[in-house]
């Protein structure tokens, strides 16, 4: 039996103003041949670009006859087949239904359709080899299947790379060129979804003039997290689709219909995760951990100059994963959020949890605003060198030192 991924309108959290914007795009007539899907972590970017790939493809007819066809059919008789030459003017929720009637849709929602391909970072099975993204097709249907919020490293780990870097080399970059040099199967487009084109590297040169000047019908739809790092050549030849960090209403609701959670701790998760449903989706995994109780103990010893006690307390945090050191470092600059807004903000303390109005109360007496945002500058680069693979002891030893010199000695030191 096929199982179905993620692939409609409706799997993606929010984000209504961008479903209507690309079926516009659709509908105008305006779709380029290259869409640059820019969202950060936990946003939804992935399974928009999905979903709209899911659309596209079940196009079997040019999109100015589409609308012909459809123009007259879609708000008149509901018996009128609009077979998949596809609705226009219409909802995505009218999409969604249009879309599980064609027959295609179970390729498409398999992620087997035929014209529809898949790049993504990958790592050698073993020294030697030149990894390609089909090779990791059963990895990657199970992987969209179970985590369609899920980030690079989740995607790393998931096909057991370990410590290994993912790339998307040279050798994949001419197995597109060939994959998209032939002609389409059902489909009217032939698709190419990369996800972290950030990983490509100068190999993705190989790319440009494929997407400058492609083939008839060709659809690049390219999935990145930060604009940065990927190739400001390959930047300058896509139409960008802004994905914005998730509405708090909207995680609280996905937390509560799909995670099954009750919804005072939905609220508090989705307040924590700052639009961000993957972080969300971590919280609620490691909620049963007492990040107050770690705080309170770092803090302590931190104020206490007790170095005995500061070498136990990183000896302890070293061992815990890079993904819930993240998460501990997420949650003390949420607390140090919240204390700033307490001095700023009238009433805030009547919308914040018992627990974490006494905290961030007492934060306020140790340190400053000033130093408060030192603090979360510092924690912003520490949280940005974990994901970089930092040695944990080293730079947890580091902050501890950095905050010792904020708190205690009232230094505002650049944090590096």
């Amino acid at each position: 039996m096929l199982i179905l991924a993620p692939m409609l309108f409706n799997d993606v959290i929010g984000q209504e103003n961008v479903k209507q914007q690309l079926l516009q795009l659709v509908e105008q007539n305006r779709l380029s041949h290259a869409l640059l899907f820019l969202g950060k972590e936990g946003s939804g970017a992935l399974p928009l670009a999905l979903a709209f790939a899911s659309y596209v493809s079940l196009f079997s007819y040019p999109l100015a006859s589409a609308a012909a066809t459809a123009s007259a059919s879609l708000f008149g008789a509901d018996d009128v087949e609009l077979n998949n030459a596809g609705p226009v003017n219409q909802s995505w929720q009218q999409a969604d239904e249009w879309m599980q009637k064609q027959t295609a849709w179970s390729k498409a929602a398999g992620l087997v359709h035929p014209d529809i391909h898949f790049s993504y970072p990958v790592v050698p099975r073993k020294s030697g080899d030149k990894p390609l993204s089909s090779d990791y097709i059963t990895e990657w249907r199970a992987f969209i299947k179970q985590y369609p919020y899920g980030n690079g490293y989740d995607w790393l780990q998931f096909i057991g790379a370990e410590n290994k870097q993912g790339n998307i080399t040279a050798y994949e970059c001419n197995d597109i060129i060939r994959k998209l040099s032939l002609k389409s199967f059902e489909s009217r487009y032939k698709i190419l979804l990369m996800w972290l084109p950030e990983y490509l590297g100068n190999a993705g040169n190989k790319l440009l003039k494929l997407i400058e000047e492609p083939p008839p019908d060709t659809l690049f739809l390219l999935v990145a997290e930060n604009e940065s790092l990927i190739l400001p050549t390959i930047l300058s030849r896509t139409q960008l689709i802004k994905v914005p960090a998730l509405d708090i209403n909207d995680i609280e609701t996905a937390l509560t219909e799909r995670a099954k959670v009750l919804p005072e701790q939905a609220r508090q998760i989705a307040l924590v995760s700052e639009g961000n449903y993957h972080e969300a989706l971590q919280l609620l995994q490691h909620s049963g951990d007492d990040w107050q109780g770690i705080l309170r103990e770092w803090l302590n010893v931190i104020v206490k100059g007790n170095f005995i006690a500061q070498v136990k307390w990183i000896e302890e945090i070293s061992r815990q994963g890079r993904e819930k050191q993240k998460q501990f470092l997420r949650y003390f600059n949420h607390l140090l959020e919240q204390s700033i807004r307490l001095q700023l903000i009238p009433g805030q303390d009547a919308q914040m949890p018992e627990t974490e109005k006494d905290f961030a109360q007492r934060l306020n007496k140790i340190a400053s605003m000033h130093q408060h945002q030192a603090i979360i500058e510092g924690l912003d680069k520490a949280a940005y060198y974990i994901e970089r693979n930092a040695n944990a002891k080293i730079l947890f030893h580091a902050l501890t030192i950095k905050l010792y010199h904020i708190i205690v000695k009232s230094e505002l030191v650049e944090m590096r």
